[in-house]
Order: structure tokens, then sequence, then C-alpha cells
């Protein structure tokens, strides 16, 4: 008897000692929340983060273009950008690269009014398209363009300052380039005015990752990396098996996301989320660093492994 008091008694103490420390990560978001985040929210809302050891605090940023800075400068372990951003910044000589992906394919279309003018690439001509990303959209816009026997000086861009589904249905401009297929079109939707998406990846833009981590290669700790990716690949997989909950979940973080608008782009982001989030493509990665060559915007190719790693890859873990 005294035996099992004693063996009881230890169980107690041992299951009211106080949890481990967990290991500290902070990740800076490309824009404040919205659906195209789910899988980090999801991971930290049901403790996947916590059952994989990591305490981590997702800060939304007050400049959208300050997260690959952030990084770069060691300040945070990871931040959300963009695959073609990253081809350029690497270029610049930031430290960063690709870690995982958290949407795999691309969101941003060529928007114009469903009833407008527009009605294929060629009826640009001579019109007005507005964008908010110096560069890169230029750089899209010109292969597009140059596709369908454009010359970029034949249009009018217009910078609409992120107000892209605006501007198009006020009629300040013909089109915008860099609207997302899950936002805009159902604000446009929501507020009568239907749009329509030419898909960057039907008209001459090769394929790529949206939304992507990046980290400082010179200081990233690979494994805790990986452990955060395998948090996520599992809140993705609740999210894919249990939409309904899973908005629930979402939306229940803030009041500002309950509304018609992020519910839709919830249910269209799904089926865009990295199932694999560690996983490299590197024959996407490699096709779209000389897409950018050939559009005049690299010297030279890097090669990818440059660019994007899996962090919990043999190579990584050795290099660390």
């Amino acid at each position: 008897m005294k035996r099992h008091a004693f063996a009881a008694a230890l169980i107690c103490a041992l299951t009211a000692a106080p949890a481990l420390a967990q290991d500290k990560m902070t990740l800076v978001l490309d824009w404040f929340v919205n659906p195209n985040h789910g899988p980090i929210i999801v991971a930290q809302e049901r403790g996947y983060f916590a059952d994989e050891g990591l305490a981590v605090d997702i800060v939304a940023p007050a400049d959208a273009s300050a997260p690959p800075k952030m990084v770069a400068a060691g300040q945070v372990d990871l931040a959300l950008s963009y695959q073609p951003q990253l081809h350029l910044q690497v270029a610049e000589g930031l430290p960063l690269i690709r870690v995982g992906t958290l949407v795999a394919s691309p969101l941003n279309c060529l928007l114009a009014l469903k009833d407008g003018p527009i009605k294929q690439i060629a009826d640009l001509r001579g019109g007005k398209i507005g964008y908010s990303v110096a560069g890169v959209e230029e750089a899209l816009l010109s292969a597009i363009l140059t596709a369908h026997d454009i010359a970029l000086d034949e249009v009018e861009m217009i910078n609409v300052n992120w107000s892209l589904g605006p501007s198009v249905m006020s009629g300040q401009v013909d089109a915008v380039i860099g609207a997302y297929r899950n936002f805009e079109l159902n604000q446009m939707e929501i507020e009568g005015v239907p749009g329509t998406c030419f898909f960057l990846e039907e008209i001459g833009i090769p394929s790529y990752d949206e939304l992507i981590y990046v980290a400082n290669p010179g200081t990233m700790d690979g494994a805790k990396i990986s452990r955060f990716l395998r948090a996520t690949a599992k809140a993705t997989q609740y999210i894919v098996n249990h939409p309904e909950d899973s908005w629930d979940i979402f939306k229940s973080t803030s009041p500002e996301l309950d509304d018609a608008l992020n519910a839709r782009a919830w249910t269209d982001t799904i089926p865009r989320f990295a199932l694999r989030p560690a996983a490299v493509d590197v024959a996407r990665y490699a096709e779209f660093e000389h897409f950018l060559k050939d559009a005049g915007l690299l010297d030279s190719t890097r090669p990818v492994s440059d660019l994007a790693v899996d962090p919990g890859s043999d190579a990584v873990q050795e290099a660390q």
C-alpha cells in the first residue's frame, strides 16, 4: 500500500511540475491578419506550435515592405514574403532564403470589370493600368503585354496605392495588376460591380509561390524552423478536413475578421495552402529566376540552393 501511495504521489508531483520553457520565435506577417494566414493562426489557436515546443509571436508589420529587411537585419526569426520579390532581394545582396511555403500558387491577377471593355489582353492597348508595387509588377505586366504584342509604352501605368478593386470599379483605370483573386474579386462581387481576372500563370508568367517564409541563412535555426513548419502543416491539414470549424477558429480571434469578404476569401484560399510547406519545387524557382533575367531584372541567375531550401534537409542541418 505504501508503494502504491508513493507512486501516486510521484505521478501527482510530476504532472504538477511546471512545463519546460518553450523556444521563442517571432514571425512578421506580410500584411495585417487575413485568410491567407489561416494555417498560422489555426496552429497558434489549436496549440500546434506549443506541441512543437514553440512560443510564436505573430506580428503584423506597420510597413508592408519591412518584413524581409527585418529578417535580413536579424531582428526576427521569420517573415512572410513573396517568391518574385525574393529573387530580386537576393540579387540585391539581402541575406534571405526561402525556408517554407504558405500559399503555393499565384494569387495575383490582372483584374478588370466583368462587363467592361477589356475582354482580352489585346484590349489593353492604349488603356490605363493600375499597380501598387513598382519593379516586380511592372516586370510581370511587361512580360504579359509583350507576349500579346503590346509594348509597355502603349499603356499608361498609374500607381493606385493599394486601392486596386476601387480603382477598377470607379473607372480610374481599365485594369490593375497585383489584385488577389481571393480578395478583390470577392470584394467587387459583394459591392455589386463584378470583376474578371486574367490569371498570370495562364497569360505568359511562370507559376510561382505567392506567400513564402524567409529567414536569414547566416543566423537561422533550421531545426526550430522545421518544427514551426510541422505545426503549420498540421494546421493546414485540419483546415482542409474541417473548413467550417477552422473558419470559426480563425474569425474568433478578431471581430474585424468576421465579415462576408473574409468568409469568401477563406473558402477560396483553402485549396492554395501548401500541404508540404517545407518542400522546395526546384524547377519552379529555377524557371522564375530565368524569367526575371530574361525580363531584364536580373544580371545573372543563381542556383536554387541560394534562393530556397528545406530547413530540415541533411545539407542544411550539416551546415549548422
